[in-house]
Formats: structure tokens, sequence, C-alpha cells
């Protein structure tokens, strides 16, 4: 449908504004149309070195949850085949990890897989992965805040004996146990994270330092204590895999979430001095650490004692004093409580960072986006965010909530995936500009010399919506993989390019398509067997053919100056990135119905705020967009007016 049908629908295309707002996308450096609109972008102060980044990431990914986790994957999954868990698991976040790695290089700014994924994909799909991660960071710092009460508590000689104001009161007649510790620990995280970002990382370096010194000391004294006991935990009956190769991969899906930290270092990469250097180097150093601590402390605790016999609870602290070494549970638990500091500061640091990229981009109010001049942080959303998060975590045990937590993580790692395909076969080849720059837009120096070629912006009130004038561009040039109209005269290289560009659009959206089929139906269980087995196969065959057809076609040439250029580079082209969409759609899917309701609760809300105040307020909503080649030509002219 060209410009002409779409203008015949009265008064400004209401028919096409809600298509044309899920799919518009902005810019790399999105703060270049607030500039030269009059607008004026904060921005955040690089002061964050490799060293730092991967205190971040390595604090941020080792909860206290592999002081227990490895007692519970191993009783029920895996058995001594616990580290063979951690290490697929680990290379299946690597996956993730490579994408985020050269995302975050060329497009270096806070916001993180939202941010990716309103550049490659849309403004809908960013605004759903942006709300789901704030769920993530909110539930996840509640719950983190009161796991820490009883681990603290264990230094009072337990929680019969913690100081009243800071113990749980149950209120009678409604069920609730209030946990004010667990407020006040959040309260005194958002009051370190306001003081400024430096000492907020020089704080979770500290920690995290504490923390690794905890996870040595168990793999250090730990093996010593089984070479004593000539690894007794190994010589079983049932041999390695005693609950077989399917338990000891359903043992790597849990033990996955171990490994999901290196979102939380992408969401800093405007605070980052050398973002191209730094962020893929402490992402890969970060989760190689976290990757050979796992390893090694699975490797010693199945080893001390029995799998069938590690405590689920405290399986670490169990096995040591089966040893005779009770005094080690206070060691143990110095590291548990730091893994647990260092994680409520992840869960907390990034998500003001999201507010903030959401309310610059005009989806959340302007009020979010504020940074204080002295601390160059968003004080005023981390505030918010944190008075929020202790009342959270105050009045509600978050713990049934948990697998909500995942859903964020996934869709983050999904579309971050998603991102790299388009990103290396249609980049945008268009640039959103400020309806101020209309004037310029229109002047004959800036006109296309074919006839056929020429652009031309009018309509009775002065110039044309976004879909409008986008569309206009779209059906005159033939820059768009949607296209419908391309010029006679076009050169035969630039038609086989549109049509690589269409093709090459088409399958990315059949592999995500076939993904979700194959894994729905290789997950589903109540359905009957040919359904199932037939559903795999379909699913397969679509995945399988777009698979091998990406991998036959020429990846665009604009993909080397998209962004920022000089960076990391994901390898192995589609078959990573397409291999994590599969592992992260598989994990969406297993992680249950009743999950998957509460969660569909939290995205509807996310809509109708969409609907009602994001989709009218976003800085694009009346953005012209033009070729990328003719974008740089009129920055130059409105710099060199403006000079």
């Amino acid at each position: 449908m060209g410009v002409a049908d779409m203008q015949s629908n009265g008064n400004g295309n209401e028919g096409f504004s809600f298509r044309s707002c899920v799919f518009r996308r902005k810019q790399v450096d999105s703060h270049r149309v607030s500039s030269h609109s009059g607008g004026q972008t904060q921005q955040l102060a690089k002061i964050l070195s490799v060293v730092d980044i991967i205190a971040i990431g390595v604090g941020a990914t080792i909860g206290a949850g592999v002081y227990i986790l490895v007692g519970t994957v191993a009783r029920e999954q895996t058995g001594p085949a616990l580290t063979v868990s951690f290490f697929i698991a680990g290379i299946a976040a690597a996956l993730s990890a490579f994408c985020y790695a050269e995302l975050v290089c060329r497009c270096p700014s806070a916001g993180s897989a939202y941010h990716y994924t309103y550049i490659c994909i849309g403004e809908g799909a960013a605004w759903l992965v942006g709300w789901a991660l704030i769920l993530e960071y909110t539930i996840g710092g509640s719950a983190i805040a009161r796991g820490l009460t009883p681990n603290l508590a264990l230094f009072f000689g337990g929680q019969d004996n913690l100081p009243s104001y800071l113990a749980r009161h149950s209120i009678p007649g409604l069920g609730i146990v209030v946990d004010p510790c667990a407020a006040v620990l959040i309260l005194v995280v958002t009051l370190l994270l306001c003081i400024g970002i430096k000492e907020s990382s020089f704080a979770q370096t500290v920690v995290t330092t504490v923390n690794v010194f905890g996870l040595l000391f168990i793999i250090i004294v730990g093996g010593y204590l089984a070479f004593k006991t000539e690894w007794i935990g190994y010589e079983l009956p049932s041999g390695y895999f005693p609950f077989g190769v399917n338990g000891m991969l359903a043992g790597s899906a849990v033990v996955f979430f171990s490994f999901i930290g290196f979102d939380v270092v992408a969401s800093t990469a405007e605070e980052v001095k050398n973002p191209q250097r730094d962020l893929p180097l402490g992402i890969g150093v970060a989760l190689s650490i976290c990757c050979i601590l796992y390893m090694l402390v699975s490797v010693v605790i199945v080893g001390l004692v029995p799998y069938y016999a590690l405590d689920p609870d405290t399986p670490i602290s169990s096995a040591f004093a089966s040893h005779g070494m009770q005094w080690a549970v206070y060691i143990i638990t110095t590291g548990a409580v730091t893994a647990l500091c260092a994680s409520l500061m992840g869960s907390l640091l990034p998500q003001p960072r999201m507010f903030m990229a959401m309310a610059r981009d005009g989806l959340l109010p302007s009020f979010f986006s504020d940074i204080s001049e002295r601390t160059q942080v968003p004080v005023k959303s981390t505030v918010i965010i944190g008075i929020l998060a202790a009342a959270l975590a105050f009045v509600m045990d978050v713990s049934q909530l948990a697998g909500m937590v995942s859903v964020g993580t996934l869709l983050a790692f999904t579309s971050v995936a998603v991102s790299v395909l388009i990103l290396r076969y249609v980049p945008p080849n268009e640039v959103p500009l400020h309806p101020s720059l209309q004037q310029l837009i229109d002047s004959p120096s800036l006109q296309f010399n074919s006839d056929s070629q020429e652009i031309a912006y009018q309509n009775p009130k002065g110039s044309l919506s976004n879909y409008d004038l986008s569309q206009h561009l779209l059906d005159n040039i033939g820059t768009s993989i949607g296209c419908t109209l391309l010029p006679k005269h076009m050169a035969q290289g630039e038609q086989n390019e549109q049509k690589r560009r269409k093709i090459a659009a088409w399958n990315i959206a059949l592999v995500c398509v076939g993904v979700f089929v194959l894994a729905s139906a290789a997950s589903v269980e109540n359905i009957p067997s040919i359904l199932r087995f037939t559903l795999c196969t379909v699913g397969g065959a679509i995945f399988l053919c777009s698979l091998i057809v990406l991998a036959c076609l020429a990846q665009d040439n604009a993909r080397h100056s998209f962004g920022h250029s000089g960076g990391f580079v994901c390898p192995f082209v589609p078959f990573l990135p397409v291999a994590c969409i599969l592992v992260n759609t598989y994990l969406l899917v297993n992680l249950g119905a009743g999950t998957w309701f509460r969660v569909s609760i939290w995205l509807l809300i996310g809509a109708l705020v969409y609907l009602f105040y994001g989709r009218t307020h976003s800085s694009l909503k009346n953005a012209v967009y033009v070729p990328t080649a003719h974008a740089e030509e009129i920055y130059r002219t409105s710099s060199d007016l403006l000079a």
C-alpha cells in the first residue's frame, strides 16, 4: 500500500499508527535526535575500568545459590555429574554472552537488552523486554534481601537472637511475615548506589573479593579433606551418572540461572571508560571465573560425601561438619552473606538505568531520566526503586515468585540473539530525525538527483506523520525489506540486495517460529504422541531449513559500519545466535503454567502502560525516517548552521 492509500484514511493514518509504533526503531546514538531537536540528554559519567566491570559481573553472578544449589541438584538430578552440569550450563550461558558482547560494543548505552532490542527489532518488543526486566530486578532484589536475614541471624546464634527491630514478625490475622532486616538492607544498598557508581563498584569489589576467598577456602580446604578420605563421594556402585544423561541435562537447566549476571554488566555500558575493549573482556573474564569456581566447588563437595548424604539446605556446611570442622560454618556463612550482598547490589544497580533509558525514549516520564550533577547517577530513579523494593521485601515473601525472575532474563537473552541476526543480515538502514530538521530534509541540496527517487515531504499540515514519511521513503527508494515498489531503473545489484534482505528477514522470523514450535512440542507431555511427534517434525523442519538458508546467505555489508566499530564480533553467525535462541526458548517454555499466568498479568499491565502513555509520548512519535547516508549529510548541515 502506497502513501496515497495511507493518506486516504482521514486524519493522520489512525489505522496504521499502532503498527508504526510497535515497529519503529531508534538509532544507536539516540541522544543525537534529542540534541538536534533542542533538547539535552544527560550522560552518565565514564569512570568504570575493566576491574570494576569484572567485580560487578562476578558479584552479580555468584549469589548464595551456589551454597545451596549444589546440594539440591546433586541429590535429585545429577549425582557426582554435577560438575558436568555446571560446565554445560556455562557453555549455554556463553552463547548469550557472545551475543551481548557484540551488541554492547556497537551500542554502548544504558538499557542493555532493552536498548539493543529497540535499535534492531522495534519499540514494541523493546518495551516488552524492558518491562519484563523491571519485574526481574524488583523481585530478584527483594528475594535476595529476604534471604539475607536468616544468614545474618547465624552470626547472632539464630533468628530468635536477632534484635527485635530486625527480626521477622508475623502479623496476626493476615498471615503476613514482615522482614525489617530485608527492608533496611535494601535501603542501605540504595543509599550506596546514590553516592556514585565508582563508590558502589568499589563496595561491590570488596564484598565480591570476600565471597571469592570464601569459595577458595571451600575449594582448597575441602579438596585437602577429600584427598585425605580418598574422594569417597565418587566411589559409588551407581557410577558417575546415577540419574543418567537426562538427569545431568536437567541439572544443567537448573544451574543455568547461576550464570546470568552479565546482563548487569551490559547495563553499565554508558559508564565504562573504554567500552569497545573493556566490556567484552569484563563479560568474558567474569563468566570464566564464575564457571571455574562453580565447577571446582562442585568437584569438592560431591567428593567429600556421597551425593545422597548431602544436606539440601546447607550442603557445604554439613559436608565440612561431617569431617569435624564445625568452625568452618562461620567462614562459609560469611561467604554466603557477602555473595547475597553482591547479588543484591547487582539487582538494584541496573534497574534505575533501565528506567532512565526508557524515560530518555519517552516511554516513561522524564522524571526517571534525571541525573544528579554531583554524583552523576540517576538518583531519583534509584531512590524510588529502592523504596519500592524495600516495601516489597518488608511485607511479602517473594520466593514463590522466583520463577518470574527467569522470564525477564530469558526474554532478554532471546531478544539479544535475534538482534545479532538482524544486525548481521538486515541491519536498520534508516535513521529517525526530529521534525525540527524538516526544512533541511526538504532542501533542494539534499534531494536525490533521479526523478523517480525524488522525495517529496509535503502534506496539507506541513509534514507527514512518522509512518507516512518512512513508508514514502520506502516506496520511492526501496530501502526496506518490506518495500513493495522498486524503481524500474534501479541497478541490478541493488535489486539483488533488496531480495537478499527480504529472504534473510523471512528466514530469521521462520527460525524463531520453528524454534518455538519445536520447543513447545518437545516440552508438552499431556498431548497425544502422534500430534507431539508431528509438531516436533514440522517445527524442526522449519527451524533447520531456515537456518540452512541463513547460513548460505551473504551477510549485509552495512554491518561493518553499524553503530560503534572496532569492538568484539560474535563468531559462528548464524549458528551461535540460533543455538542461543533454541536454548532460551526451551527454558522459557518449561517455566510452568503458574509462572506464565503470573507473568502474563504483569505483561498485560505493561501493555496498558505502553498503550496509554509510552506509545503517545515516545520520542519517535513524530520522527522522520531517512536513509542513513542522507541523515549524516543532514546532521552535518545542521551542525554548520548552528555553528
